[in-house]
């Protein structure tokens, strides 16, 4: 099944990219396999999966042990900050940075590690009081917060959870909002700071978001099917 499933992803991809005049390299499938057993992710590792997606701390730094040393982990869910010195060298990308004190959290368990973390700054652009991530005004301010007074992190881009929709259309708007945002970013030319990745999309309307510009695409259900959900922080 995830064979099959994978297969289906990665054409819709490929069309996505043709009907918007992109490179398909340019997008990232991430597979997102929170409370999925390391049997399920060994699957699509070979198939050629390398990018996977977790939002739970515990379960990232059990899989991070027990896998191959080549994946890229990308932490998505919301982050504590005294959870942050768990994943600080174990992160590829760090997704969901929505507030300066997490960020000095970061930094200094940088310091601490000698790492440089490469995190993306969460954005709600639908203004959804259930989620997580900045408004626009917000997100530029703790870009420009960060870019001066913390040398240990990178701002890879901006990411957003779009409205659940069973129409992906409705998301269009928010997906075209987020990139023009991290092109009004870029404009600053800020130190550290590269708007190069939008993470947006995830299995009911990852095409849409491809044709608005995402970089990395979340699939979870897409690829591994329905989740059973786990009692771990």
């Amino acid at each position: 099944m995830i064979q099959e499933n994978l297969n289906i992803v990665r054409e819709h991809i490929k069309q996505a990219c043709l009907r918007s005049g992109r490179e398909e390299k340019d997008v990232t499938l991430i597979c997102v396999s929170k409370t999925k057993p390391a049997t399920d992710i060994h699957t699509a590792y070979e198939n050629g999966e390398r990018n996977f997606g977790e939002n739970k701390v515990q379960e990232m730094t059990d899989k991070f042990q027990e896998l191959p040393e080549d994946i890229h982990w990308h932490f998505i869910g919301h982050l504590q900050r005294n959870k942050v010195k768990y994943i600080i060298d174990k992160a590829y990308l760090i997704h969901s940075v929505e507030s300066f004190r997490l960020a000095e959290q970061i930094e200094a368990e940088g310091t601490k590690h000698n790492v440089t973390a490469n995190i993306l700054i969460q954005v709600n652009v639908a203004q959804e009081e259930t989620k997580f991530g900045l408004d626009r005004a917000e997100a530029v301010a703790l870009v420009k917060a960060i870019s001066v007074g913390l040398p240990h992190i990178r701002i890879k881009g901006l990411m957003t959870i779009a409205p659940f929709t069973e129409e992906p259309e409705e998301n269009r708007i928010y997906f075209r909002q987020l990139r023009e945002l991290s092109e009004e970013i870029a404009k600053l030319n800020l130190n550290h700071v590269e708007m190069k990745e939008l993470s947006m999309g995830m299995t009911g309307d990852y095409m849409t978001a491809i044709e608005e510009g995402a970089t990395l695409v979340r699939i979870g259900t897409g690829i591994f099917g329905n989740r059973a959900y786990l009692n771990r922080q």
